[in-house]
């Protein structure tokens, strides 16, 4: 890169905290000065965003640039994929749906031609906006079997010559040997990892001076610092395998309402969820069994990457009709997006849009509503208000839609009313108690005084005290600036700087 200074996060496996860590550098350069980018050439998620101009990326590269304090853009993450099934992804390059597939011949026909093109087009926007690049990569460089046609780990670092700092998970063990494995089998590659990281350690640090020593003479390269097991530091996280959301069981807990989250086989955009996690008096399930229904306040359902599919994970499973009694017997149930596809009639598919196998199903029928895909994609930000009656007080909301469908309230039926307006238009659906309700919003629940005008419902029904709206805006930034003071504190980050990423020039600070 002529202009803008890069280092990247690789780690061991999948989960190791690489974006822990690129969010924690992407806070401190920002603090720092430097205008900064966030960097991911290739993420497989369903979990995503929508940018200001209506595209989708990934949604850790999102949080990676408020941390930043950046505005999201595609090129931070101009390959996503989204799983669909076991064997196959949707691809959207540089915000938009691509007509290709994404199977067993992806590696063969897509990352070197159109994926490495759109690589170094997004590369070249960051060099001429940016002074910091921090890069982040995908699972464990030293995946053999796909280095020859990947383009997200050392394909990347080579291709605008930036070191390598290397992650490796201690929680899950055998931390050192996939330190000296990872390096041994990167080949010439193993020169760009200047240091490695050793994250999510718990106890006394005392006890690990001697494996940092070891690893150190074994490989030759500074171990830059060790991160502890940071429990108190919410950070929205990428994938499924770092949501951590509570595993209920049947027993009753009065001072807390108890909200079970369905963990659908397809489930996208959990991040939805998050807001929840600052409520000191919310205990979030994970709700896979039919029995755990009996002991909730409300069931939330959340996004699907395919809600046909889903839905009939909730017919097979006796979830359906779980939930079903849930709402019978006085509980709430609240469903985003897909979720909320899932609340009405019918879901039609006779296109097979959704899904390959079965053209129409039934909904959970808590809604006068039926959906319908088809082939046109929504995604784009929105904002507006809260306007079903429940709502006595003006409540602003604005979050973003990413879904295929439509669904059409059915006229007729009494107690229903329209959940939001947004952008001029109505959105979403609920009865007349904002017991059954559900809209295509996502991070509805971010919106600080629609969500505690939600809980409030469910208090008042429990007996329990109301609460004021709590400010994930502040909660979010109070986090990133944590998660940076514990980075300086545990890793030697005037090395970083100097040492590895040779950044000497004084910040302008300001995006071209």
């Amino acid at each position: 890169m002529k202009n803008c200074t890069g280092i990247m996060i690789q780690g061991t496996s999948s989960d190791a905290g690489k974006s822990f860590i690129t969010t924690a550098l992407c806070r401190i350069f920002s603090d720092m000065g430097y205008a900064v980018c966030p960097f991911k050439s290739q993420n497989m998620s369903n979990n995503s965003c929508v940018t200001a101009d209506g595209l989708e990326m990934g949604r850790a590269q999102g949080v990676q640039a408020e941390a930043a304090r950046v505005e999201a853009q595609t090129y931070m993450n101009p390959i996503l994929l989204k799983p669909r099934k076991d064997t196959s992804s949707e691809i959207v390059l540089m915000g938009k749906v691509f007509d290709a597939p994404c199977d067993k011949n992806y590696y063969r026909t897509f990352t070197m031609g159109k994926g490495l093109e759109t690589l170094r087009e997004a590369l070249s926007l960051i060099d001429e906006k940016y002074e910091v690049m921090v890069c982040e990569g995908a699972g464990s460089p030293a995946e053999v079997n796909l280095n020859a046609a990947e383009i997200v780990n050392m394909r990347v670092a080579n291709e605008v010559d930036i070191p390598v700092l290397l992650v490796a998970d201690v929680d899950r063990g055998g931390a050192i040997a996939s330190v000296v494995g990872t390096l041994e089998l990167l080949g010439k590659d193993r020169k760009r990892v200047k240091g490695i990281i050793f994250n999510k350690f718990r106890g006394d640090i005392s006890l690990f001076e001697d494996a940092v020593t070891f690893t150190e003479e074994k490989t030759g390269v500074k171990v830059v610092g060790v991160m502890p097991w940071l429990t108190d530091i919410v950070i929205e996280g990428e994938d499924i395998m770092s949501i951590n959301w509570h595993k209920g069981d049947s027993g009753e807990n009065f001072e807390k309402l108890r909200i079970g989250v369905v963990k659908f086989p397809r489930l996208s955009n959990h991040t939805d969820i998050e807001a929840f996690r600052f409520e000191p008096d919310v205990e979030i399930i994970e709700l896979t069994s039919p029995a755990q229904t009996a002991s909730l306040d409300a069931v939330i359902l959340p996004g699907t990457k395919s809600t046909v599919l889903d839905m009939k994970y909730l017919l097979d499973s006796g979830l359906a009709d779980a939930i079903r009694r849930l709402y019978q017997n006085g509980g709430s149930v609240y469903g985003l997006c897909g979720g909320y596809q899932m609340m009405g009639e019918k879901i039609d598919d006779s296109f097979l849009r959704d899904n390959d196998k079965i053209p129409v199903i039934e909904g959970l029928g808590l809604m006068p509503a039926i959906t319908t895909f088809g082939e046109e994609k929504t995604t784009i930000r929105r904002r507006g208000r809260a306007v079903h009656p429940c709502f006595k007080e003006e409540t602003p909301v604005e979050g973003y839609e990413i879904h295929f469908g439509e669904t059409r309230p059915l006229r007729g039926e009494a107690g229903f009313a329209p959940l939001f307006e947004l952008d001029g238009k109505s959105d979403g659906l609920a009865d007349s108690e904002l017991r059954a309700a559900g809209s295509y919003l996502h991070n509805a629940f971010h919106n600080d005084i629609f969500r505690a005008h939600w809980l409030n419902q469910l208090r008042k029904k429990r007996g329990l005290p109301e609460r004021e709206a709590f400010s994930t805006t502040a909660a979010k930034e109070a986090a990133y600036d944590a998660l940076a003071a514990q980075a300086r504190k545990n890793l030697d980050i005037d090395y970083i700087v100097k040492e590895i990423m040779g950044l000497t020039k004084p910040p302008k600070g300001s995006v071209k």
